[in-house]
């Protein structure tokens, strides 16, 4: 149980750092960066969980749909982990969009979000780690 705890925790506190980061990019202005970190960090806090609760020892995908789907997770994050799914690639790469380049789309509002969506997301994974 120690060493799930253990693995979990540094998933977990890995995302935390890169939260930290991404406010940090949000107050500069890199929305299109700041949204992709943050379904980066989603990911990772999911995968503390996978660790940590379910006791998995490797977990694979990205997607944060497919990964909350094994959690028990209220309706209301679960779309929003939907949101974040979308600035896996979009957010990087010009082609991923129709037209224009990333930074050049996502707005400061949608970062703000973004960073809202995973405060609660490390929250709950904060909630639902065992007890040391």
């Amino acid at each position: 149980m120690k060493e799930r705890r253990v693995e979990a925790l540094r998933w977990l506190r890995q995302a935390e750092n890169d939260l930290q980061y991404a406010r940090l990019g949000l107050r500069e202005g890199f929305s299109a960066q700041v949204c992709f970190l943050c379904q980066q960090i989603a990911e990772k806090a999911l995968k503390s969980v996978h660790y940590g609760k379910l006791g998995k020892r490797i977990v694979y995908g990205h997607s944060l749909v497919e990964l909350a789907q094994e959690l028990n997770l209220g309706s209301d994050l679960h779309r929003e982990l939907a949101l974040l799914d979308q600035y896996y690639i979009p957010t990087r790469y010009p082609n991923g969009l129709p037209g224009g380049s990333p930074y050049e789309v996502y707005s400061r509002e949608q970062a703000a979000a973004a960073i809202a969506v995973c405060d609660r997301v490390i929250s709950f994974a904060h909630a639902s780690l065992p007890a040391e």
